[in-house]
């Protein structure tokens, strides 16, 4: 049996949110970078503004100077947040078997949902119509039979389309493409497939004997065989909801200084913490993960000896965890902190474990800081160590 799956894919997905809501932004270069930085990178650019050569992870300062015309916003996640709850519900009604790939891409397996919605294509064009109908949002929709080729379809098309590849096609379909589309290429092999084997397009890839793809990709030449093919077995799954606590920061300028990098790790699991004490969470793990100016990522997880939501048993940890990740001589730009796992409060007291007076005091202090900024806003009082 064929599997019938959809790609709705809505290009710079916030951007054509944040438009819903300022129509002065449709039709014009428009780029969401965090504000206040000297050297921010652009975490979503419109159509208009890739035209003119300014495009996602690009420094603000060099895309302003090739699009005088750019209009930067700063990151909206509440809005964005809201934009795909909604969209979930309306993509919900089509079939139980969805995938968020991120916001503004989901997958959809309607096998077998020929009798409610008709034809996979049918499904699609409605589902596109409902969501520009309600939410004003425009997208592009590929429908094939696995996600490669889908998600594939959904981008190659022009704005505001729809494209079906017919089951069995998807081989042909591939074929004239270029290597890029493919899955797990990189730029990197791109380059070698280009200048050792004067490779450009993905028929030209499906042609290799597997020695001279295993020399290209060791161990990934048969994945990459198959997707060259059209061939993606890889299922439709549900999200699961794992809820997670986090906070980040990009700093205003790149900082390599451990006291001050210290400083900003304290203020976010400040943050997360006044969270969890909300909402009475007590995390069991830790995340954290560093991108420095060079765009070098490192990420840690931590399993917490103690379950607590008190600032002063949730930071050594992450500090520790810190220290020992963060060793390159690179400045740091990025850090983000999360916590995850939770479990609630039983409200049994504990018959063996008198706390200390000091530790007392220091829960007073923090239930009196938060009842301090509950009345006059978080940033109105703080710890020296993160001013």
């Amino acid at each position: 049996m064929h599997r019938h799956i959809i790609h709705l894919h809505i290009s710079a997905f916030s951007i054509a949110v944040a438009r819903v809501f300022r129509p002065e932004l449709r039709e014009r270069p428009v780029a969401v970078a965090p504000a206040r930085s000297e050297r921010a990178l652009i975490l979503s650019a419109s159509s208009e503004a890739r035209k003119e050569g300014a495009f996602k992870g690009m420094p603000l300062s060099k895309a302003v100077k090739l699009c005088p015309t750019l209009m930067v916003l700063p990151p909206d996640p509440g809005l964005t947040e809201k934009a795909c709850h909604t969209l979930a519900r309306v993509v919900a009604r089509y079939t139980p078997l969805w995938e968020p790939a991120r916001p503004g891409h989901v997958y959809l397996d309607v096998t077998g949902t020929e009798r409610l919605w008709g034809r996979a294509k049918d499904t699609a064009y409605h589902l596109k119509k409902e969501i520009e109908d309600r939410m004003s949002l425009p997208g592009t929709v590929g429908v094939a039979g696995n996600k490669m080729v889908s998600n594939i379809a959904s981008r190659i098309i022009p704005s505001s389309g729809l494209m079906d590849v017919n089951p069995g096609r998807e081989g042909p379909f591939m074929a004239p493409l270029k290597v890029g589309v493919v899955p797990g290429i990189g730029c990197f092999r791109k380059k070698v497939l280009l200048e050792e084997l004067s490779i450009t397009r993905v028929r030209e890839l499906a042609a290799l004997d597997m020695g001279r793809l295993k020399l290209v990709f060791g161990r990934q030449a048969f994945v990459i065989h198959q997707r060259a093919l059209g061939i993606d077995p890889a299922p439709v799954c549900p999200a699961t909801e794992k809820p997670v606590v986090s906070e980040d920061v990009t700093l205003a300028q790149d900082e390599n200084d451990d006291e001050k990098l210290l400083g900003t790790l304290y203020g976010l699991v400040e943050k997360c913490a006044l969270k969890m004490r909300k909402r009475a969470l007590f995390p069991r793990k830790a995340g954290l993960l560093i991108r420095y100016s060079d765009q070098m990522e490192i990420k840690r997880q931590i399993k917490l000896s103690l379950t607590s939501f008190w600032d002063f048993d949730l930071y050594p940890p992450l500090e520790s965890l810190f220290l020992n990740a963060c060793k390159r001589r690179v400045r740091v730009r990025f850090i983000r902190v999360w916590f995850w796992d939770f479990s609630c409060s039983s409200g049994q007291l504990s018959l063996f474990h008198t706390p200390s007076p000091a530790l007392k005091k220091s829960c007073l202090v923090i239930q009196a800081l938060d009842c301090i900024r509950k009345r006059h806003g978080e940033g109105v009082i703080k710890y020296g160590r993160t001013a």
